[in-house]
């Protein structure tokens, strides 16, 4: 849970201003850190376990900075060219949904995480950048998070996140390999479906 955790407070990090959405990456991540913890810390509603509140924070302050159709492409890995446009779609919904529900629930589990930041190799010219940063925890060993941005247009954009040194994305890749050749691409869209559902009843 603590990686969860961990995760769901770097993702936050990537809330930004128009001005900051023109920023280098690892500015806008500088940038926005301390108001988003900030929000985080005074939320007493979302600290007590009000996903629903949680998951509206996700929505507006994260989810524009992600890029989900590249992470679902890389999660499903070489199934995703066996995948008809329709069906990337749906599961480019069902992988968002699960995301945004998983950091959602970790979000509620905030307990005064720090962020420590890594200098960041980068040129002019660059699309592809790697920003680098630790998350620190009292009475715990600092975690490792870096997240993968793509430029696109004058804005960034995650696709993928690496905790400790696992990629987010490819962590999922066996499991919905396996799926795929056991059940084929729609059978993946009803697990992940299935997941969400599961997900959705727990928190009500």
């Amino acid at each position: 849970m603590k990686y969860f955790v961990s995760l769901l407070l770097g993702l936050l990090v990537m809330l930004s201003s128009a001005l900051a959405q023109e920023s280098a990456p690892d500015a806008l991540v500088r940038k926005v850190t301390d108001d988003v913890l900030t929000i985080v810390r005074q939320d007493k509603e979302i600290q007590s376990g009000n996903t629903r509140k949680a998951m509206e924070l996700v929505d507006s302050k994260v989810l524009p900075y992600f890029n989900f159709q590249r992470m679902t492409a890389l999660a499903v890995g070489r199934d995703w060219s066996k995948a008809t446009p329709e069906q990337k779609k749906r599961l480019a919904e069902e992988f968002k949904t699960l995301l945004v529900r998983t950091y959602s629930n970790a979000l509620t589990s905030y307990k005064n995480q720090t962020i420590s930041y890594k200098p960041t190799k980068m040129q002019a010219a660059d699309t592809d950048v790697l920003v680098r940063t630790e998350v620190v925890q009292p009475g715990s060993k600092p975690v490792q998070l870096d997240y993968a941005l793509e430029k696109q247009g004058d804005s960034w954009k995650v696709y993928d996140v690496i905790v400790a040194g696992v990629s987010l994305v490819t962590n999922y890749r066996d499991t919905f390999n396996q799926e795929v050749r056991n059940n084929g691409i729609d059978g993946l869209i009803q697990m992940l479906g299935n997941r969400n559902k599961q997900l959705e009843a727990g928190k009500k």
